[in-house]
């Protein structure tokens, strides 16, 4: 210890405290393009989704991009109304793929309706077979309304770290020690010239 503050206290403190501004200047401009960075990776994210590719390797390279970088928090948080991820083609694709086999199953009511009542009546007309077909419809028909999708499926929301080991966190982790080392060689300097 006595050795690191012999060699602080023989350097001058401009030196630290220039440092400590270049440090901050790497640290702010690795801080921006972390930021970018995860701002493309969101848009091929979203392209993935729009153009029905292949989302979830997107979101992969999303997801180990912010959670090794800071900067890039995808996080709801308390305060946003809905998540920072929504993918509403997946989630429309979702919704059309329930709908066309509610309809499927609804049609397969109806086909199974005729038969059933052809097989009881077997006049093709008459006024029994509405009834008939009405009546097996109600007894045997698929409800109407949509299962809710999860919203594991098309929502996602990404944490990133409070510090990571990139250029961003270790030019922030030596502004602050030469900001610490600027503060001591001064505190020196200063008691130096009161003498």
């Amino acid at each position: 210890m006595k050795k690191i503050l012999k060699f602080i206290a023989g350097l001058p403190y401009k030196f630290f405290l220039w440092a400590f501004i270049i440090c901050g200047i790497v640290c702010i401009l690795a801080l921006r393009h972390n930021n970018q960075q995860m701002i493309k990776l969101r848009d091929a994210v979203y392209t993935a989704d729009k153009n029905n590719g292949d989302v979830n390797t997107a979101l992969n390279n999303l997801r180990r991009y912010v959670y090794s970088h800071m900067n890039t928090d995808l996080s709801s948080g308390n305060n946003n109304i809905k998540p920072p991820i929504q993918l509403k083609y997946t989630y429309q694709r979702l919704i059309d793929s329930e709908q066309s086999q509610l309809q499927a199953a609804n049609s397969q009511i109806y086909t199974d309706a005729q038969n059933y009542c052809q097989s009881i009546n077997h006049a093709y007309y008459g006024t029994t077979r509405v009834p008939c077909v009405q009546a097996y419809v109600s007894s045997h028909g698929v409800d109407t309304t949509l299962a809710p999708v999860p919203t594991g499926l098309y929502e996602f929301d990404f944490v990133s770290p409070s510090w990571s080991p990139d250029l961003a966190g270790w030019s922030l982790a030596l502004s602050i020690v030469f900001f610490m080392a600027f503060i001591v060689r001064y505190s020196f300097y200063k008691l130096a010239n009161k003498k």
